[in-house]
């Protein structure tokens, strides 16, 4: 059985790769940044690569890093492993200022927009992918992922985080806002049948269904007794609804269940700060 090389194993979505991998009993090479250097000198055969290096909450202060991450890193792959496929991690965040949020659909940025950075390194490593001849390379955007070790890197981390150590919460992005959510649980199985067998090039990995701000904070409220504060000035920010058509055909769409997930997710936090 063809082996698995996880690139940017330390991250959130590396580790679950990994760790679900060896649940599994795949072979797998875990490849961090501080392992990145010697992989590459040594010419292994890679077998599935699955690239998730990537700059998330920190692009707007590493602009360089994070055009390296997403276009740099993925030209060196693609250039130089022995891969039998290559998956890279983007990104739903693509779709800001497109609707429908559709894999085939032709998608607008700003250049001149400090926050659109992410997305055009982002769209560039997909150019790559797409433009190699090779029928197994391959993108997956994600949309917003969570599950336990997630950091506070994301909305999602960052309120959890803030309600397990204070009691209560303050939005800094108004109640109209709505993201779509997906579990990390849902997502490691999605990405392994897409590298293996996918038959797009493309696929969007969401659970196609957006939850609000407002139905966050209710459950924080009601589930969790935290109260729950909005900023003054607090903007919206409500992405479109991803369209999942592609992944359900073949792998089968994973559901919303983000709303259900949270309380668990603030118990686990609240114990590791209890430690």
């Amino acid at each position: 059985m063809t082996p698995f090389t996880v690139l940017g194993a330390n991250g959130f979505i590396g580790r679950a790769l990994v760790a679900h991998l060896r649940h599994c009993g795949r072979a797998v090479h875990a490849v961090t940044r501080a392992t990145l250097a010697e992989f590459l000198a040594a010419r292994r055969p890679a077998g599935h690569v699955i690239d998730c290096i990537g700059l998330n909450a920190g692009f707007r202060t590493n602009k360089l890093a994070t055009a390296d991450a997403h276009v740099g890193l993925v030209a060196r792959f693609l250039g130089g492993l022995d891969l039998q496929s290559f998956l890279f991690l983007s990104s739903t965040r693509v779709y800001a200022r497109t609707e429908p949020a559709r894999e085939d659909v032709a998608l607008e940025v700003q250049p001149a927009s400090a926050s659109d950075l992410y997305n055009i390194t982002k769209l560039a490593g997909e150019a790559l992918c797409l433009s190699d001849p090779r029928l197994a390379v391959r993108v997956a955007r994600l949309s917003n992922v969570y599950g336990p070790g997630m950091g506070t890197g994301s909305f999602l981390g960052q309120v959890l985080a803030e309600g397990a150590a204070q009691g209560a919460v303050t939005l800094r992005q108004s109640l109209l806002s709505a993201k779509d959510y997906i579990a990390i649980a849902d997502v490691t199985p999605a990405l392994l049948g897409i590298a293996e067998r996918g038959g797009a090039r493309l696929y969007n990995v969401a659970s196609g269904a957006n939850t609000s701000h407002d139905a966050i904070a209710g459950v924080l409220t009601r589930r969790l007794g935290w109260p729950v504060r909005v900023a003054d000035n607090a903007a919206s920010i409500r992405f479109p609804r991803i369209d999942v058509a592609r992944l359900s055909v073949e792998f089968g769409a994973p559901p919303s269940a983000v709303l259900e997930d949270l309380p668990a997710l603030a118990a686990i936090l609240r114990q590791e700060a209890a430690c």
